[in-house]
């Protein structure tokens, strides 16, 4: 006789497969396949109109952009806007009434140990499933512009060429991040943009067709505040930015931050990630002094900085 299966561990993993079979049924439909003159990509569709999310480097230097998707239909895309800062692009394909799509998902609510699912077309395989765990929060990436994307998620849901742009969803099937990257040398190590960055910077993109951003010349990460240094401050806020890395000669340095400092605000709005920080430094501040409340061995101060336009 074979070896009995434990039930405990069959409930789990049945458990687990469901889980993982709904994230795919939910935001399966909703994922494409992109086509660009020198290489290929993903992409998801976010609006019931058309508009889809992929990476910039997929489409960045692109005449012509082809999107097949989930019924089989190859569709002419538009590049709406392309943001290379943060290696995301929105993209407008004309689908028709009933066209699948997905929800963005609060990114600051994911969890480290979470189950993550990837969807994409790997090497031209169409809709291609890996799965896995939400590795780590708040990672930095260099973009191929020379930028960093601050506030990455890092998984070990399997990515490889072909999965760029496509999304990373939750078990809700939500998008929690569009996949943009993997470190080909090593295995488990691949990051996806957090939806709360994609969602802004479409935002924008479909507003404006780019962005224009005011610069500080920092890194930072989201971290959580200590109650007690929260209250000893007299600040209302659970989280805010600590800054990893400031640029030699930029508005940052010039007004004194340093590494280690922890930006809790702008001006007089709270600042408890990343992503406020980003949305914060809009080109209504180009030029304009704006002050900096930060926590500095854990008492707060207030510095000045006159951000510039990021080149």
């Amino acid at each position: 006789m074979g070896a009995q299966q434990d039930p405990v561990s069959t409930d789990l993993l049945d458990a687990y497969s469901q889980a993982v079979i709904h994230a795919v049924d939910v935001a399966g439909p909703a994922v494409v396949r992109i086509e660009a003159d020198r290489g290929a990509g993903s992409g998801v569709l976010f609006t019931p109109d058309g508009l889809l999310l992929t990476n910039n480097h997929v489409v960045a230097t692109a005449s012509s952009i082809r999107v097949t998707v989930s019924d089989g239909r190859t569709l002419q895309a538009d590049v709406i806007g392309r943001d290379a800062d943060t290696d995301l692009a929105v993209l407008r394909v004309t689908l028709g009434a009933g066209a699948a799509w997905a929800t963005l998902a609060d990114s600051r609510a994911i969890r480290v140990g979470q189950v993550a699912v990837a969807i994409g077309n790997p090497y031209g395989f169409q809709h291609t499933v890996t799965s896995g765990v939400v590795s780590a929060l708040g990672r930095t990436l260099p973009t191929a512009a020379g930028r960093l994307i601050d506030d990455v998620i890092q998984t070990d849901a399997s990515l490889n060429p072909g999965n760029s742009g496509g999304p990373l969803v939750d078990t809700l099937g939500r998008v929690i991040g569009i996949n943009t990257a993997m470190i080909q040398a090593a295995q488990g190590l691949c990051f996806a943009i957090a939806s709360n960055t994609a969602r802004f910077v479409a935002s924008r993109l479909i507003r404006d067709g780019h962005i224009r951003r005011s610069y500080l010349g920092i890194s930072g990460q989201t971290v959580p505040v200590p109650r007690g240094i929260a209250r000893a401050n007299g600040l209302a806020l659970a989280s805010a930015v600590f800054v990893t890395a400031v640029s030699s000669g930029a508005p940052a340095e010039h007004a004194g931050l340093r590494d280690g400092d922890v930006i809790v605000g702008l001006d007089q709005e709270a600042v408890t990630a990343v992503e406020d920080l980003h949305r914060q430094l809009d080109d209504r501040r180009i030029g304009v002094p704006t002050s900096l409340t930060i926590l500095r061995g854990g008492v707060r101060r207030t510095l000045t900085a006159v951000p510039t336009l990021r080149a």
